[in-house]
């Protein structure tokens, strides 16, 4: 069973606030989540792994703003 991830696993993932991961999330080249639950929208955590491995120095960007 692939491991998964909700929002606020994405954020301590990427060292970034839950308002920056809505920001990220919603963008056109991050992955689509598997599932929408009563927590909110599911990742799997390889793919948000490598959408991240992609973009290294690019996560944070607009974080400090």
């Amino acid at each position: 069973m692939d491991e998964i991830m909700a929002a606020a696993e994405i954020a301590d993932y990427l060292g970034v606030t839950r308002q920056r991961v809505a920001v990220l999330v919603d963008r056109a080249d991050f992955p689509a989540p598997v599932a929408h639950l009563s927590v909110g929208r599911i990742w799997r955590t390889s793919d948000v792994r490598q959408w991240a491995a992609q973009r290294p120095n690019r996560i944070q960007e607009d974080e400090q703003k």
